[in-house]
């Protein structure tokens, strides 16, 4: 028997009902984390072992020099919004005590990557101005040792979200494997260049680097960017790189080029870029620079300042 339009209307509304009951039972999504990191490095990290599960931020605005950086009111308030920071600390960030003293969130989760894996001191064969113990904080800048804190920070954010263990672990397994090739790459590289020695006309970023991949670093300036050498110890580095034979001098985005340039001029050398990577400038963000289309670039550098096969 055909059935009435009003019979089909009820049962389009009861079936509906029902489908909606069924729906209605379903848990909602989490909502996605809100993290806040201090460096592009710790951006790149979290951002790539969280995944969708999280929207990661930078506390720095664009360009800004994470050593001198000074936070707002309006800062603090970001902070408090927040599930989550991560920073390094081992010196690096010289605010962060206190921008966490303003912060009155009793559940703000806090992660110092540094202190999670034992920041080295810094020695005499890293080159620069800074006192023997003075700690180094530019830990991103050793590819291997990237990888643990990338594990590191799975562990924290499982511990955040222990549902998403899972998804963390393949997350950062797939970052990691993207390290360990960019790891490899270097060690290939550097273990043919004719030169092991390298002029950086900037603060002394690379220590880690350099102890990494067997290389000297020969900083004219300290850990500190505000530190300024001597003119007795300017003269010292200008011999230094004479009497080495090298060829080019390295300077960081950000900074002056004027050191790079007189002691390039004194030698008769060229200059390069290096970029330690702790932030970007609105442009890279804008193009989508990641942290390891940097550190590529990097590489290209040095091959050519380091005469590499």
């Amino acid at each position: 028997m055909a059935m009435t339009r009003a019979a089909a209307v009820l049962f389009i509304m009861a079936a509906g009902t029902a489908f909606g009951s069924g729906l209605a039972r379903v848990a909602p999504e989490k909502p996605k984390m809100k993290i806040l990191t201090t460096v592009f490095p710790l951006q790149e990290f979290v951002r790539e072992t969280a995944g969708s599960r999280a929207e990661v931020a930078l506390l720095l605005p664009p360009g800004a020099e994470v050593h001198t950086w000074q936070p707002r009111v309006s800062d603090i308030r970001r902070l408090a919004a927040c599930d989550a920071f991560l920073y390094i600390g081992l010196g690096l960030e010289p605010w962060a005590d206190d921008i966490l003293k303003g912060v009155a969130r009793a559940n703000l989760k806090v992660f110092e990557v540094g202190s999670a894996i034992g920041g080295r001191p810094k020695n005499r064969a890293d080159g620069g101005t800074a006192p023997s113990e003075a700690r180094d904080p530019h830990i991103w800048l050793d590819f291997g040792l990237d990888q643990t804190i990338v594990e590191k920070i799975r562990d924290f954010l499982t511990d955040l979200e222990p549902s998403q263990a899972a998804f963390f672990a393949d997350n950062a397994a797939r970052y990691i494997t993207r390290l360990k090739r960019l790891d490899d790459q270097c060690r290939g590289t550097f273990s043919s260049c004719l030169q092991k020695s390298f002029v950086f006309g900037g603060h002394a970023a690379f220590g880690y680097f350099a102890r990494r991949y067997g290389l000297e670093q020969i900083a004219v300036y300290g850990l500190s960017p505000d530190a300024s050498p001597s003119p007795k110890e300017l003269a010292a580095a200008i011999a230094e790189t004479k009497r080495r034979n090298i060829r080019t001098i390295f300077f960081e985005p950000g900074a002056s080029d004027k050191m790079a340039r007189l002691i390039a001029r004194e030698v008769g050398a060229d200059i390069r870029l290096l970029n330690p990577g702790h932030t970007l400038t609105a442009g890279q963000i804008k193009e989508g620079v990641t942290f390891l289309d940097l550190m590529a670039s990097n590489l290209e550098s040095f091959k050519h300042g380091l005469a590499c096969r």
